[in-house]
């Protein structure tokens, strides 16, 4: 029996999201793996108002789950993708995407079903600076207050009124039964965040067994894997920090085509760039997978003149 310890945020998606992996790794391997789940309390975790700008960006959702893994105390670690930075610490790899959930917005209002049919003025609570644009792209009059937390937490606010609207990823409703509570958002009306939607397990590769290494082939999704690599060549590429509104998402259709898109939105939403890109699923490795999301990242940095806008400190 091999026991394997799992690093993970303590909110209840989070929790949802490891033990899908735990349960995942013990079936896979036939009862040969046993799991330990160690919760952490990240620094972005203590953020309830304000923007991940004025803290330090997005990680602050893994910093301390990494050390974790580092140090030994865990052997891997459960992310939200979107949350992870695009470089990660020096030795660890991602290394197994689960398959993807609904990567859409969820809208969640008792006054519209969309941000379109919002009463003039209303207010939207969201700490996502990429939400926000383009919510203002849409309805420049909407005022947008920061919502930080966990499911549970900005369900909450949004009862209590410090809202008329807000935002969820379709993909954690899903996973908490929570899907009635939102209209979801088609893709082409809302880009989502790059890799929205997709649990990554990340680990230092030289210290996995052959049991644990064996599981986690299995575990990986590899629609999901494509898509992840197109989507983070294209943040990285972008220099993509929590500072500036990147959006992006890839897809695989049934011809055999991967498509991607990706914008770049100004603050007030005024202004985007866009890419959109394509690749022969036969023809996917992962060089030309990276290529592609670099190609689409170039293809909008030249586009808005070399330099990305930015949120400034709030």
């Amino acid at each position: 029996m091999v026991l394997v310890k799992i690093g993970t945020r303590g909110s209840p998606l989070a929790l949802w999201q490891a033990e899908h992996v735990s349960q995942s790794l013990k079936d896979i391997s036939g009862g040969e793996i046993e799991t330990e789940i160690h919760t952490f309390k990240t620094s972005g975790d203590q953020l309830t108002t304000e923007r991940l700008i004025n803290s330090g960006g997005k990680g602050l959702f893994t910093k301390e789950i990494d050390l974790a893994v580092d140090d030994g105390r865990c052997d891997i670690a459960v992310h939200s993708l979107k949350d992870v930075p695009s470089i990660l610490p020096d030795g660890q790899s991602l290394v197994a995407y689960s398959s993807r959930e609904d990567p859409r917005e969820g809208f969640i209002c008792s006054k519209a079903s969309s941000p379109k049919d919002l009463p003039e003025g209303a207010v939207v609570g969201t700490a996502s600076l990429r939400r926000e644009a383009q919510t203002l792209a849409l309805r420049p009059d909407l005022k947008i207050v920061p919502f930080r937390g966990t499911v549970q937490t900005r369900m909450r606010k949004l009862e209590e009124g410090q809202a008329d609207a807000t935002y969820l990823a379709m993909a954690g409703l899903v996973r908490m039964g929570m899907a009635d509570q939102a209209h979801a958002i088609e893709i082409e009306d809302m880009l989502p965040s790059p890799c929205q939607g997709i649990v990554a397990i990340a680990a230092r590769p030289d210290r996995l067994g052959p049991e644990l290494k064996d599981a986690l082939d299995s575990f990986n999704d590899e629609a999901a894997s494509t898509c992840a690599t197109i989507e983070r060549a294209y943040l990285a590429a972008l220099d993509g920090s929590c500072r500036t509104p990147i959006a992006g998402h890839a897809r695989i259709e049934d011809a055999g085509l991967i498509k991607f898109e990706g914008a770049v939105f100004s603050p007030d939403g005024t202004s985007h760039w866009r890419s959109e890109k394509s690749l022969a699923l036969s023809e996917a490795t992962q060089a030309s997978l990276k290529a592609l999301g670099e190609a689409a990242a170039r293809d909008i940095r030249e586009a808005a003149g070399g330099d990305l806008p930015q949120f400034e400190d709030a």
